[in-house]
């Protein structure tokens, strides 16, 4: 048994249902692929063992919204231990995955233990891909952490704290100016939230500066928006986002991004915050089990999600690259990861419970959605398409639901509500340490910062 600096690691306690050494499937990722797979292996004789680096289930899908302070973190996030606490054979170990021994068939980790399976599956998600420039990941974060959610709302309110004090015009109106980069989902709803924060939610706050003034833009680097919905529903998105004051600037890629802004065809845009919405990669599973990935780092998975020439070992989600019945891979999105996670748990069970073979995966499409503003949206379902008002009702609903705690649920519900009756939003605070200060922003020539996103937080907020 694997000791670890004296402590038994909770991989390697007694379980349980230790006495007749039942199957143990690990589960890699608690996103909503490896949460539901584990949801559906609770409550039987299987041992389960989630493997996350967080000690948390993140809705990644709402994150736009703790980053334009209409959310706070922990109303999109709940602890792993919680969700699975009513089921005795699910275990749970916060841990950093470095590799996959393919012949001991164990999951090694950061700290030097390891976490022996039978079973094993990959649900390890994506980041965003700079296409060639991590170096821009500094200063333009992704939405894909808490960190950098509240990185992102700490930078934008104190832009305008920043703008409030300062004398020059140039340099008031580069903290005023926000770029947004991928017309995708994250990128419109992004944009938006901006704008709205900016337009109704400031706009009598300061003295000095009028937020209303306040720059959005969105850079898409292909010939419109939501590229992945109807061409219909990307036009209005673009109208209601453009009504917002959003500057929509396709078919122009971001060329070079420093701290005192971007360049985008050819021009420099000087700006306070960036946000990176564009392209994403897969998380470096494939190089664990030594196999081929695909150009944005998915493994490619058979129909029952199996990883070929790797026996017992499964991908799924962001991870996996499985095609659909149009031939094309899956995309990247929640409820793709979620009916894989409940399919592949159900699978596991009847296998290895009952000796049956793995059916093949089917996604059943259930509608792709974006929020563009307030009571603006736009829902997909491939025959049907709705938006504005109601198909913003829908989108709500959708989310709602999804959150795992019926708490969760209730509590961004009013919210949601509370927000649309007042145009407020409660979580607009700067939690650093040390803020940059308004003296700084006169007196230095980038604003009391020559990074405007690196995080001087030391564990506070």
């Amino acid at each position: 048994m694997n000791v670890t600096g004296g402590c038994r690691r909770a991989a390697d306690r007694p379980h349980p249902l230790a006495r007749g050494q039942p199957p143990h499937v690990v589960i890699v990722g608690a996103g909503f692929g490896g949460l539901a797979c584990a949801e559906a292996l609770g409550g039987t004789n299987i041992r389960v063992t989630i493997i996350d680096r967080n000690n948390y289930h993140l809705f990644v899908p709402l994150l736009y919204q703790v980053a334009t302070a209409a959310l706070s973190p922990a109303d999109i996030a709940e602890p792993i231990r919680r969700i699975v606490s009513r089921h005795p054979n699910i275990d749970v170990v916060m841990g950093e995955v470095t590799g996959v021994d393919r012949t001991a068939k164990r999951v090694e980790l950061a700290d030097g233990s390891f976490v022996p399976y039978d079973r094993l599956v990959l649900a390890t998600g994506s980041s965003y891909s700079y296409f060639g420039h991590d170096d821009w990941a500094e200063i333009a974060p992704g939405l894909k952490t808490i960190e950098n959610a509240r990185r992102i709302r700490a930078r934008l309110l104190m832009n305008f704290e920043q703008a409030e004090m300062c004398e020059d015009p140039a340099r008031q109106k580069a903290l005023m100016t926000t770029i947004v980069v991928g017309g995708g989902p994250t990128g419109v709803e992004m944009a938006g939230a901006v704008a709205e924060l900016a337009r109704f939610t400031l706009a009598r706050d300061f003295r000095r500066i009028d937020p209303r003034t306040a720059r959005v833009l969105l850079v898409e680097a292909g010939p419109r928006i939501l590229s992945t919905f109807p061409d219909d529903l990307g036009q209005y998105a673009r109208r209601k986002l453009e009504e917002l004051g959003v500057v929509v600037l396709t078919g122009q890629a971001v060329e070079s991004i420093t701290p005192e802004g971007a360049t985008v065809g050819g021009r420099f845009i000087p700006a306070g915050a960036i946000v990176w919405g564009a392209g994403v990669k897969a998380s470096p599973a494939g190089s664990w089990l030594g196999v081929e990935t695909d150009r944005s780092g998915r493994i490619p998975v058979n129909a029952d999600m199996s990883v070929p020439g790797v026996p017992d070992a499964y991908a799924l989600g962001d991870t996996a690259a499985l095609a659909g019945d149009d031939g094309k891979p899956l995309p990247g999105l929640a409820q793709v990861a979620k009916q894989q996670g409940e399919h592949l748990g159900g699978g596991l069970e009847a296998s290895l419970l009952r000796g049956q073979p793995l059916e093949p995966f089917r996604f059943r499409n259930r509608g792709n959605t974006a929020i563009v503003g307030r009571s603006a949206a736009v829902f997909d379902f491939g025959r049907r398409k709705l938006k504005g008002w109601f198909a913003w009702v829908l989108w709500a609903f959708v989310h709602v639901y999804l959150l795992v705690n019926f708490h969760k649920r209730m509590l961004v519900t009013m919210q949601w509500l509370w927000r649309w009756a007042t145009y407020q939003r409660g979580a607009r605070l700067i939690t650093t340490d040390r803020p940059v200060s308004a003296a700084e922003s006169v007196t230095s020539p980038h604003g009391g910062s020559a990074e405007p996103f690196r995080d001087v937080r030391r564990g506070q907020g």
